[in-house]
């Protein structure tokens, strides 16, 4: 089982150029020899481009039964046999909630300027909604102004899958727009609190992993398996919860406070670089994203879904579309691996998906493909079909093998190839225009890994979960050099 479903995927479906290799190296003023610049390669990465990192509160905090914390879905998938491939649970973690003040030191050493970060619902309002728990933001405080005091700037999100159990005991959690108006309580209740230092706050963080895998194929938490219609309503209610949410920061919060959604996007790309393919891979990017995306951008289903999803179709009014569609000041999107390539077809809708052969290289991870042109096309033309002005790459990164050397240091050589052809990838596109204004590298360090606990290590910093030890791994000094030079050099 645990093959053949990942956290992120989900849903159905240069060189010199001869001319100057001929001329022979340049030589500077004071006579000695330099490299031939490379015509094809990118501009760095744009000034004030914003380097940073990324984890979620379930993964890494640990203390799950501390300061007044309510348990969430996930304590509960966690512990139930045969649901994590390593019969672990996220009851200690990383201990973060002890240990912040550590983990802010390799924050800040890696250079970088921004930190991605989940807050807990069930720490804030144990049963998820009525009175807050007193001491429930009261790490938050402290985390904040440990990433204040050290010059990085917070990212919060509000909702990383730990709904408080309370919530689904009762309403079945996401079935119910119960829970979606709970949502947008606990998110007005945070954003009063946490605005004067947190200006940017994520709502939900990938609606496509947490919805299909935890309500409708079982694997993830809740653990359910319910019917279609059953499925487009929560995605509908996950929606309607988002827009009251931003609704709610925005009443809440304090003035020019940002928010937006962060989404594992179906990263739809065009097979051969033509203009009938590039516009196949436009109207895929759309129709299949239709249910959380596409939705929130333009205020609509479109017809293409809602005549697919026919008699399963979400019910809705007018009046939460409205809700759905509030303003959001940028789009977070989650990008690893190419999900759909697709070719132009002169049948509707308009686009083919092509099979992947058995051959198509992959990571650690074998649901994590490599392709790197994945980060200049999605964002590339999400900003085009809905008009975006501000992105950020909320998370990229991928697992690997991770074993330390004889000398007791992680060479992830893996780990810098998949981000040096990624981020080249993504300067091409910020070069060119799209407007990437951020990236946040999942992540920080190893941690609990949903359905493969601790098997699976995404981190830059390596945790040795025995004795909770953190040490750096290569890929920390290939980040920081990106980060020094704003740019991945040719």
């Amino acid at each position: 089982m645990f093959r053949q479903f990942s956290r992120r995927h989900f849903a159905k479906l240069a060189g010199l150029s001869a001319l100057g290799m001929a001329a022979g190296p340049a030589k500077s003023e004071d006579g000695n020899a330099k490299p031939a610049a490379d015509p094809h390669a990118p501009a760095n990465f744009p000034n004030g481009f914003l380097w940073g990192t990324a984890t979620s509160a379930y993964q890494i905090e640990g203390a799950v039964s501390e300061d007044g914390r309510g348990p969430s879905i996930w304590d509960t998938f966690s512990h139930t046999p045969g649901k994590i491939a390593d019969h672990s649970n996220a009851d200690r973690a990383n201990d973060h909630y002890h240990r912040y003040k550590e983990d802010v030191r390799l924050i800040k050493d890696l250079g970088v300027k921004a930190y991605r970060f989940s807050i807990a619902w069930p720490r804030v309002f144990p049963n998820g909604t009525g009175a807050p728990n007193p001491k429930g933001l009261d790490f938050y405080d402290r985390l904040l102004d440990e990433l204040l005091a050290n010059g990085i700037e917070p990212f919060a999100t509000l909702y990383h899958w730990d709904l408080p159990q309370s919530l689904q005991d009762r309403f079945g959690g996401w079935q119910s727009s119960d829970t979606s108006k709970a949502f947008a309580d606990y998110a007005g209740y945070v954003a009063g609190r946490l605005s004067d230092r947190v200006k940017s706050f994520f709502t939900v963080n990938e609606v496509g992993r947490f919805v299909n895998f935890g309500y409708g194929y079982g694997i993830d938490a809740p653990g359910l398996k319910l019917p279609e219609a059953v499925l487009n309503q929560v995605h509908h209610n996950v929606a309607l919860g988002h827009g009251l949410a931003v609704q709610a920061i925005r009443a809440k919060g304090r003035a020019g406070t940002k928010v937006g959604p962060a989404e594992n996007i179906a990263a739809c790309l065009p097979a051969i670089d033509t203009p009938e393919n590039v516009r196949a891979a436009e109207i895929a990017t759309r129709e299949l994203n239709a249910s959380f995306l596409n939705v929130i951008l333009e205020g609509k289903y479109t017809d293409e879904f809602l005549a697919y999803t026919g008699k399963d179709a979400p019910k809705y009014t007018a009046e939460e579309l409205k809700i759905i569609a509030s303003p959001v000041d940028f789009v977070g999107l989650n990008i690893y691996a190419p999900q759909f390539y697709v070719v132009a077809n002169d049948r509707a809708p308009g686009f083919k998906v092509l099979p992947f052969p058995d051959s198509f290289p992959h990571m650690k991870s074998e649901w994590l493909r490599i392709g790197p042109e994945t980060a200049y096309w999605v964002p590339r033309i999400a900003a085009k079909i809905w008009n975006i002005d501000t992105i950020y790459i909320s998370e990229n990164g991928t697992s690997g093998t991770d074993k330390p050397a004889a000398d007791g240091k992680v060479y992830d050589l893996d780990r810098i190839m998949y981000l040096r052809n990624y981020l080249t990838q993504l300067q091409r596109a910020t070069s060119e225009g799209v407007p990437v204004r951020g990236y946040f590298l999942w992540s920080l360090m190893d941690n609990f890994e949903w359905i493969f606990g601790f098997e699976q290590r995404f981190g830059l910093y390596r945790v040795d979960f025995d004795t909770l030890a953190r040490s750096p791994k290569l890929s920390v000094s290939f980040y920081r050099d990106v980060i020094a030079k704003n740019a991945i050099s040719a």
